[in-house]
């Protein structure tokens, strides 16, 4: 696929079912998410691979922490968190590490994140790769954070899920450039 034809066409694909990317995509993948814009060079971003086993462990975590804020679940909710990272076979937790600088404030370090993720959901795209990017409470929840072994300095970006898409491709919307951009001064 060309790479104007991704980035102009990629989408979403939230029902996804097994295989997941394959070692070559993942490192295809894994290579595009490097190049994002990145002030500063300061390359802020980490990733953690969970596949197999590694997903009902993170639904365990995810138990944990909401356990940890409210001791009593029913057995709909429990069930529920046990399978939120089922929804692929494979996910990427894409984490910002912030370092102090005097010219790349938090939030351009955050936006470098951002663009690499992007990166990679296109990538995955160019190569028949089905992607989501989701974020939630888990994202931002300090037992989910201690239980991945994240730094203090460190930030979920979001939860980049990966696998076979389960139905097709569907039409990207109509978006009009014009109403998007626009010359200034007038």
């Amino acid at each position: 696929m060309q790479a104007l034809d991704a980035l102009k066409n990629r989408i979403s694909h939230g029902k996804l079912i097994a295989p997941g990317p394959s070692s070559e995509q993942r490192a295809e993948i894994e290579a595009a998410a490097l190049r994002a814009a990145d002030h500063g060079n300061l390359r802020p971003w980490r990733y953690l691979y969970i596949s197999g086993e590694g997903l009902q462990a993170l639904g365990e975590l995810y138990l944990k922490a909401a356990l940890a804020d409210k001791t009593e679940l029913d057995e709909q909710q429990k069930e529920r968190l046990l399978k939120m990272p089922l929804r692929a076979p494979c996910l990427y937790v894409a984490i910002a590490n912030i370092v102090e600088h005097p010219k790349v404030p938090r939030e351009e370090q955050l936006m470098a994140v951002a663009a690499s993720v992007q990166n990679m959901i296109t990538a995955a795209f160019a190569l028949g790769v089905g992607a989501y990017w989701r974020s939630g409470d888990m994202a931002f929840h300090q037992v989910v954070k201690d239980g991945l072994g994240m730094q203090a300095t460190e930030e979920i970006v979001g939860f980049v899920y990966m696998g076979t898409p389960q139905i097709p491709n569907r039409s990207v919307p109509e978006l009009q450039v014009p109403d998007f951009f626009q010359n200034w001064p007038n």
